[in-house]
């Protein structure tokens, strides 16, 4: 038997966070350049909105997917044998339980809808599921041992099936059945290479000794499902509500929003919360590198989300076409509730680790709650009054969070609004060129992609020149990721 015991890590945090920003931003771009081409080329939003109900209703009942796997496993202070291929037992049952529900409610779900295509689109992303299993212990196995490398091939094999996938059957005429497929495409890629890279297939169904791991997992369920209902369900909502033209539109908008925070962020709350669990394990405070933290989301996220809500009408004409051009103000609205969302980073990850699942769940249910309701309010305004109260959930989220964390952190409220006013001025200093083109050069409504790439990058350079004169805490973060990147790590200076 082997047994794991928290040995050092593989690689620094910096360095892990470089594997998990590279696989994020080249999963990204293939998925965006997919996005752009199948919506300007071969897809409706009637279309798009089709396989946005069907995968929103997938993706409600998929929380239970991971089952708390992947946190439980980094979460061990050991683990052995015995317990990964308990864990690989629990990862296959759960999955085909969700393949079998779905399945079984793709009728009820297009009846409900009037929609009967949305019966087989459901089947076939319900079969994705099915491979789920081949990718979660693995992912999680290296995630434990901070060994990012092994993300980056899993997650850019999926992005590269799905895309390819994708494309080729969308150009077939597949209409939404070729969004579906390409799910199926990813969840085999990706379980393939996770199994190729750290092969955790149990030889056999364990469940003896599995109480611990289904205790673990059906708290942490409990969780997933009300933070599912809030975030998955805005498509639904909106779909029964207005209709597939109109939820075509806002899941366009908030899947560009989500795209690209994740591109700015990187998916580097993977990297997190193996290396938190270490900071809690050595029984050091956790507020200091919470702090840290924040500086580094609000001092990134903002410019970038800000920015995308500023520049939203001239970048989705020219992305997706005139036939999307109803996407701009919903993405505005919903980009800057992301400016909310990211303040408080890690609102799920560290009361777990604190041990604070059941006042974490309590909150997550008027999270939901909150994110439910306004959104069936704001429909009655039509898609500008759905994605308005998206923005007016952001504000109640924060208040709901703010305090339940300081309490568990234990971080300095007034160092945090000191990094907030840093983030902001920065934030400022990034747009302002973007602005100053609307009034000097051209206004949203005729600003062609030339002057729209110029205006960006002088926001960037500002940006960077902003971190600088305020010492902001996230530029020497910037750096010391930025010399993990053997190619960058002879000319960037050591910060003194």
């Amino acid at each position: 038997m082997e047994n794991d015991t928290r040995e050092p890590a593989a690689m620094s945090v910096r360095g892990a966070a470089v594997w998990a920003m590279a696989g994020q931003y080249l999963s990204f771009a293939i998925q965006f350049a997919t996005s752009v081409v199948i919506s300007r080329l071969f897809l409706s939003p009637a279309e798009v909105g089709l396989f946005s109900i069907a995968m929103a209703a997938a993706l409600v009942v998929a929380v239970l997917q991971d089952f708390g796997l992947a946190r439980y496993i980094s979460g061990l202070p050991s683990l052995d044998r015995d317990e990964i291929a308990r864990c690989g037992s629990v990862a296959f049952l759960f999955a085909f339980t969700i393949a079998g529900v779905l399945a079984l409610a793709s009728g009820v779900l297009a009846r409900f809808y009037g929609q009967m295509a949305l019966a087989p689109l459901l089947r076939i992303i319900a079969a994705s599921y099915l491979f789920v299993p081949l990718s979660v212990i693995p992912m999680a196995l290296m995630a434990r041992a901070m060994q990012f490398r092994g993300h980056f091939v899993v997650n850019l094999s999926g992005a590269l099936a799905q895309g390819a996938v994708a494309l080729a059957l969308a150009a077939a005429g597949s209409s939404a059945f070729a969004l579906a497929w390409a799910t199926v495409a990813a969840a085999a890629a990706r379980g393939i290479a996770a199994q190729v890279l750290r092969p955790s297939l149990p030889r056999r169904v364990r469940l003896d000794g599995i109480a611990p791991v289904l205790g673990f997992g059906a708290r942490s369920s409990l969780l997933y499902l009300s933070g599912a209902l809030g975030t998955r369900t805005p498509d639904l909502i909106v779909g029964k509500a207005l209709g597939t033209f109109a939820v075509g539109l806002f899941s366009r908008a908030a899947s560009l929003s989500d795209q690209f925070r994740m591109l700015i962020s990187g998916a580097i709350g993977s990297v997190f919360y193996p290396a938190f669990a270490r900071i809690r394990d050595r029984g050091e405070p956790l507020g200091p590198a919470y702090l840290r933290v924040c500086a580094g989301y609000s001092g990134v996220i903002w410019p970038g989300m800000a920015g995308l809500a500023l520049a939203s009408e001239p970048l989705i004409r020219a992305l997706y076409g005139p036939a999307w051009s109803a996407t701009a103000m919903p993405l505005t609205l919903i980009a800057l509730t992301e400016v909310l969302l990211v303040a408080l980073p890690l609102h799920i990850d560290l009361p777990i680790l604190a041990g604070k699942l059941n006042p974490l769940l309590a909150r997550n249910v008027i999270d939901t709650a909150m994110s439910v309701l306004l959104l069936a309010i704001g429909c009655r305004w039509g898609i500008a009054g759905a994605a308005a109260s998206r923005l007016v959930y952001g504000a109640c989220w924060y208040l709901l969070y703010f305090g339940f964390l300081k309490r568990i952190i234990g971080f300095d409220a007034r160092a945090l609004l000191a990094i907030y006013v840093r983030s902001a001025l920065a934030t400022l200093a990034a747009l302002a060129p973007l602005a100053l083109a609307y009034v000097l050069w051209s206004p949203p409504a005729t600003m062609g992609f030339a002057p729209l790439a110029l205006a960006a990058l002088a926001g960037g350079l500002c940006w960077l020149a902003a971190l600088a004169l305020l010492r902001h805490p996230v530029l020497d973060e910037l750096i010391g990721i930025a010399r993990q990147v053997p190619l960058l790590s002879q000319v960037i200076p050591v910060p003194r």
